[in-house]
């Protein structure tokens, strides 16, 4: 994200997921994480996201949590109507038990740069 004002700005990133293919019905979309950012005037900065597959985890059709093999749509920007930024994972594997989750936050790091090019 960048700066391209006069002024100091904030702006919250959001990042979401999508998993278009389950077995059973998920919600559109899921809020992952969020990070607010402040930026100086011409700054800008690289925000990652640390997502585990424990965030993906749902209850299947037995009422168990699990993660399960597919695509996984991430869709990062400042709501969940605005997500410029988007990106494709694929889980892969036998389906995981996931009652008991050990990786509940999304650890969130932010890389300020120097001025913008």
């Amino acid at each position: 994200m960048r700066n391209t004002g006069a002024v100091a700005g904030a702006e919250t990133v959001q990042l979401y997921a999508i998993d278009p293919v389950a077995q059973v019905t998920r919600p559109v979309r899921s809020l992952l994480g969020f990070a607010k950012v402040a930026l100086a005037p011409g700054r800008q900065a690289t925000v990652r996201f640390h997502v585990h597959t424990d965030r993906l985890a749902f209850a299947g059709l037995d009422g168990r949590r699990i993660v399960e093999a597919g695509e996984i749509q991430l869709h990062a920007g400042s709501s969940s109507l605005d997500t410029p930024v988007r990106a494709v994972v694929r889980l892969v594997g036998a389906e995981r038990d996931a009652t008991v989750l050990r990786h509940h936050a999304v650890p969130v790091t932010v890389e300020r740069n120097w001025p913008c090019p």
